[in-house]
């Protein structure tokens, strides 16, 4: 699969834009509903709705900026306490998930770090009925004198939900025609594992979902 970085830049933004409908829509909707509210009681619970409605478009915004952007500039390390917030704000209203972490080093690359949300986004999405979100990753010296990213997310929980093109995408054997929205943050996966001599990988079992990648040279 070969996507040019216009078409995928495109693609990505589509799913952006689709993301972020929602909360944006509430915003909107709640303050038409503010405008022709005159009871005090109903208008504090309509500035509770907006709030809410912002901190959750902030948080997708702070998420993706990372994810799909170029937020840290290009060929840093970032912290991964950054994107460690960034999926804990992302599942905070969701009781229904709980996220572990596992991961030994205070920075990842930033093909890593965009991996690891990419996949964590995949997980939170396989997990409509709840469940348990683990991610793990590894920094570390490889045999050839370099250095190399493992990163391992297992999403677990009752009726795993997960495209199959997703999956294709993420391998690189989903045809170009069929690549979409839904699909494009696997294929810039897919590009970025090819960019750093390494390789993308997914399994799904009964109840879980595991997405798995290796960069070498991140």
């Amino acid at each position: 699969m070969t996507t040019s970085s216009l078409d995928l830049a495109s693609l990505l933004c589509s799913r952006l834009c689709h993301d972020m409908l929602s909360p944006v829509g509430a915003l909107s909707n709640g303050l038409e509903l503010l405008a022709d509210e005159k009871d005090p009681e109903m208008r504090q619970r309509c500035f509770e709705l907006l709030e809410q409605s912002a901190r959750i478009s902030a948080d997708k915004l702070k998420f993706f900026r990372l994810a799909y952007g170029a937020a840290g500039g290009f060929g840093e390390h970032v912290a991964v306490a950054e994107a460690r917030a960034l999926v804990d704000a992302l599942v905070a209203s969701n009781a229904r998930i709980t996220v572990n972490w596992q991961v030994s080093s205070d920075a990842l690359p930033k093909s890593a770090i965009k991996t690891l949300l990419n996949f964590a986004m995949f997980g939170i999405e396989a997990l409509p009925r709840g469940g348990t979100l683990d991610l793990a990753a590894e920094w570390r010296a490889d045999e050839a004198g370099g250095h190399a990213a493992e990163i391992v997310v297992r999403a677990a929980g009752p009726r795993i939900a997960f495209d199959a093109a997703v999956g294709r995408a993420l391998e690189g054997t989903l045809p170009e025609e069929e690549l979409s929205s839904r699909t494009a943050p696997a294929a810039m996966l897919h590009q970025l594992a090819q960019g750093a001599g390494g390789q993308m990988q997914f399994a799904i079992e009964e109840d879980a979902l595991i997405l798995g990648a290796v960069l070498f040279d991140a």
